[in-house]
C-alpha cells in the first residue's frame, strides 16, 4: 500500500509523464501510409513528400545525396524531391524532432489502377492464372492496396503499405492491374507502381469529387438530388417500418419482415476515402475498368466520365496525364439465350451506347485511351476471366500514349462513310498492317435505309476498307457495327487488336432524355 503521503508526489510525477509523452508524440513527424519502404517514386517529375508535424517545425527530406526543406503551417509540411532518375533501391529519409527512415525505395512508374468489379477481379480467379502467381515474383514490381473506404469528407491518410510483387502478395491484388504493370514493367525496363483503388458495383459518381458535382447543374440534380430524394424516401420507410415492428410486436406477432435497404451509393464517397488521400502523389497515369454501373445512364456518361478524368487532372495538378480505360466487355443479360437467339435481329442496346460514350471520352480530352476488349467476354458472365490480353492492351495504350513509343495500341477506329449504290464503304483509322477478319466471315455489321430499321448486313474487307450491304436495303443511309450488349464480331488488325464497335448515325437513343 501507497503511504497518504506520498500518493501526490507519485499523481503528479505520473501526470508529467503523460504530458511529456503527449508533447512527444504531437512532436513527432508523421507519413501518409502512401510512404513506407518499398514505394515506388515517380521519376521525372518532382514527386511531392508530405505529412505532419507541429506548426513552425521544420522538416528536412533526403534522398540520393539532395535535401528538400519544408516548416510545418497548420500541423502540414510538404516538399518536392528533386527529379530523379528510374532505379534503386535507396533510402529516404525525415527529419524533424524525429527521423523516419524509408528502405528499399524505387524509383520509376506509378499509375493509379481504378473502377469497379472487373478492376477489383483478384488474379487467383483470372484465367489459368497459376503459372502467372507462382512467377509473379518481381523486385522491380511494386503494389499498393488502398483499402475499401466510403467517406462523407475527403480523407487525407490511407492505411496500407507498398509490398513488393511476389506470389504471396499477388493473389488476391487485381488481375487487370498485375498484367499491365507486369507487361508494362518489361517492355520499359523500369521499376513499377501500382496502386489499385477500386471497388464492384461503384458508379462513376462516386469516384468524383462532390465540389466538382455540385458546380454543374446537371449532376447537381439527377445525382446529389436524386440521392437526397432516395435517403429522404429511405428514412421514411424506415420510420413507417419501426412503427409497424411495434405494433405488431405489441400483438405480439412477428410479421418477419426486413427493414428497407438504403441507398447504397453515396456520390463522391469513394473519391472522398478512396481517391483523395491519394493525390497528390506523383503518378505517370490512370488505368480505369468501369461503367456497367452506369449503363442504364449512357447517355449522361458521355460527360461524366470525362468530368470525372478532368477531376482527377486537377486535383493532381500534373496536367493531362494518361487516363487509359478498358471498354465494357460483352456480356449476355438473357443468360438463357444462344447465339442465334442474340444475334437473330439487330436491337438498341444501352450497353453499346456506354461503349459508344467511353469511346467519345477517347476523342474530346487529349491522352485518352480505350482497350478494346469485344474478343474476351463471356456470354454468360459479367465478369470475364480472361484478364491477361486486358491487361496487356492497356501496357500498350501506356507505351504509345504515355511513353511515345511508336507501336500499334489500339484496333481499327471507324472514321467515315459514304454511300455508294447500295452499298456503304467505311474507312478506317488505326489500320496498322491492314485489316482482317477472323473465324470466318465478317460478322457484327447491320445497315438500314430512310425507315431506320436495322438488318444484318452482308460485309468484306476490300483494300483496307470495309464494304456493307444488304439485299432487303435498296438506300443505304446508316450502319452499325458490334451494336449489342453481347457483341458477335470479328473485325481486327492484323496485329490482333479488335475494332470498337461503332454507329455512323446520330438516331436518338433509348438512354438519351425524351423531348
Amino acid at each position: 500500500m501507497i503511504p497518504k503521503r506520498r500518493f501526490p508526489i507519485l499523481l503528479r510525477l505520473c501526470l508529467v509523464l503523460i504530458c511529456s509523452t503527449l508533447l512527444l508524440a504531437r512532436a513527432e513527424v508523421k507519413l501518409p501510409g502512401l510512404f513506407s519502404d518499398g514505394m515506388v517514386l515517380q521519376q521525372g517529375v518532382r514527386a511531392p513528400i508530405w505529412g505532419w508535424a507541429d506548426a513552425g517545425e521544420e522538416v528536412t527530406v533526403s534522398f540520393r545525396g539532395k535535401k528538400a526543406s519544408a516548416t510545418a503551417r497548420d500541423g502540414k509540411w510538404r516538399v518536392k524531391l528533386p527529379v530523379q532518375k528510374a532505379g534503386g533501391p535507396d533510402t529516404l529519409i525525415v527529419e524533424g524532432k524525429n527521423r523516419i527512415e524509408l528502405k528499399n525505395v524505387l524509383v520509376g512508374e506509378v499509375w493509379i489502377c481504378s473502377g469497379q468489379s472487373n478492376m477489383e477481379f483478384p488474379l487467383s480467379h483470372s484465367f489459368e492464372s497459376e503459372n502467372d502467381i507462382a512467377n509473379s515474383a518481381n523486385p522491380n514490381l511494386r503494389l499498393f492496396p488502398v483499402p475499401k473506404l466510403k467517406a462523407n469528407e475527403p480523407v487525407d491518410d490511407v492505411r496500407a503499405r507498398w509490398q513488393e510483387c511476389n506470389p504471396d502478395t499477388v493473389t488476391n491484388f487485381s488481375a487487370v492491374a498485375y498484367y499491365f504493370g507486369r507487361d508494362l514493367q518489361k517492355a520499359r525496363g523500369v521499376p513499377v507502381g501500382l496502386i489499385h483503388t477500386s471497388w464492384g458495383g461503384s458508379p462513376a459518381e462516386v469516384w468524383m469529387s462532390e465540389k466538382v458535382l455540385e458546380s454543374n447543374p446537371e449532376y447537381k440534380n439527377a445525382i446529389l438530388v436524386a440521392y437526397g430524394a432516395a435517403l429522404n424516401n429511405y428514412q421514411d420507410a424506415l420510420e413507417r417500418f419501426k412503427r409497424e415492428e411495434a405494433d405488431l410486436k405489441s400483438q405480439d406477432k412477428d410479421a418477419g419482415r426486413k427493414p428497407p435497404s438504403p441507398p447504397f451509393w453515396k456520390p463522391a464517397e469513394l473519391y472522398n476515402g478512396m481517391i483523395a488521400p491519394l493525390a497528390p502523389y506523383a503518378i505517370k497515369g490512370a488505368i480505369w475498368y468501369q461503367g456497367e454501373s452506369n449503363a442504364g445512364r449512357a447517355w449522361q456518361y458521355r460527360r461524366l466520365f470525362p468530368d470525372m478524368i478532368r477531376n482527377w487532372r486537377h486535383d493532381w495538378g500534373q496536367g493531362d496525364f494518361a487516363f487509359l480505360a478498358v471498354q465494357l466487355a460483352p456480356w449476355d443479360r438473357n443468360k438463357k439465350r444462344n447465339i442465334d437467339q442474340i444475334t437473330a435481329t439487330p436491337v438498341d442496346s444501352d450497353w453499346a451506347e456506354l461503349r459508344e460514350a467511353q469511346l467519345l471520352a477517347s476523342r474530346v480530352l487529349p491522352k485518352v485511351g480505350l482497350a478494346v476488349i469485344t474478343d474476351v467476354g463471356d456470354k454468360d458472365d459479367i465478369h470475364p476471366t480472361k484478364k491477361a490480353p486486358v491487361g496487356g492492351r492497356l501496357a500498350l495504350l501506356a507505351r504509345n500514349i504515355a511513353y511515345g513509343e511508336k507501336v500499334e495500341c489500339c484496333g481499327p477506329r471507324y472514321r467515315q462513310m459514304r454511300v455508294k449504290g447500295n452499298q456503304v464503304i467505311l474507312d478506317f483509322d488505326h489500320l496498322g498492317g491492314g485489316l482482317e477478319s477472323r473465324g470466318g466471315r465478317l460478322r457484327g455489321f447491320a445497315v438500314c435505309g430512310p425507315d431506320k430499321r436495322f438488318v444484318w448486313a452482308d460485309a468484306n474487307v476490300d483494300d483496307g476498307k470495309v464494304i456493307v450491304s444488304s439485299p432487303q436495303v435498296g438506300k443505304p443511309v446508316a450502319v452499325r457495327y458490334g451494336w449489342a450488349d453481347y457483341p458477335v464480331v470479328n473485325l481486327f488488325s492484323r496485329e490482333g487488336l479488335p475494332a470498337s464497335p461503332f454507329r455512323t448515325d446520330d438516331f436518338p437513343l433509348t438512354t438519351a432524355p425524351k423531348k
